[in-house]
C-alpha cells in the first residue's frame, strides 16, 4: 500500500509512521516514528554510535508502539520490507518458535528486538503496511529526516543489543 492516510481522526486507529538509517551499515544509526491519535501527532526519535539500518527499522516500530499506553488499533507504515514482511508474514513468529533460527543453519538476526516488537503486536491490534521510501510521502519523508538526524547526532550511546 503505498497511499498514506495523513489524519486517523474519528477513526479510532492509531497511525504509526516509521523510519530507520545509517550513516554506514554498520554505522551511526538513527531512528524515527510519527504517531497521530485523536488528531494529535507525536514524532519521537534517536539514535545510536553503532548499529545496523535493519535494527533501525525495527526499533522504529517498537518505539512508536510504546507509546501506546492502553491496546489499541493500529496500522504501522514502515519502508522496510524486512519488517514488514517479517511481522505480516508471520517470519518473525516462526523464527521466535524455532528458538531464533531462520532455518536449522541460520540464526535469525536481532532476536532481541524482535521479541519486543512481537510482544507488542500481542498486546495491540497492529497491520503493517509498506511504503515505498522517498517517494514524496509526508509522513515518510519527515521520519526519514528524523531518523537521518539522529543518526547525525552527538554523544549517541551504545546499541547493546548489535554484536
Amino acid at each position: 500500500m503505498n497511499e498514506l492516510p495523513s489524519n486517523a481522526a474519528g477513526s479510532g486507529r492509531v497511525l504509526i509512521y516509521t523510519d530507520g538509517a545509517c550513516t554506514g551499515n554498520p554505522g551511526p544509526g538513527g531512528y524515527a516514528a510519527l504517531i497521530v491519535r485523536d488528531g494529535e501527532t507525536q514524532e519521537i526519535s534517536g539514535g545510536f554510535a553503532r548499529t545496523t539500518n535493519n535494527r533501525m527499522e525495527i526499533l522504529a516500530a517498537i518505539s512508536g508502539l510504546e507509546t501506546l499506553e492502553r491496546p489499541s488499533k493500529v496500522t504501522v507504515y514502515s519502508d522496510s520490507q524486512y519488517v514488514v514482511n517479517a511481522i505480516s508474514k508471520g517470519w518473525a513468529k516462526r523464527w521466535q518458535a524455532n528458538n531464533w533460527m531462520r532455518n536449522p543453519k541460520e540464526a535469525a538476526v536481532n532476536p532481541d528486538l524482535w521479541t519486543r516488537l512481537l510482544a507488542l503486536c500481542a498486546k495491540h491490534e497492529v497491520e503493517f503496511s509498506w511504503v515505498r521510501g522517498h517517494a514524496g510521502h509526508p509522513e515518510n519523508e519527515r521520519c526519514d529526516f528524523l531518523s537521518t538526524r539522529a543518526a547525525r547526532g552527538q554523544g549517541l550511546p551504545v546499541d547493546s543489543g548489535y554484536r
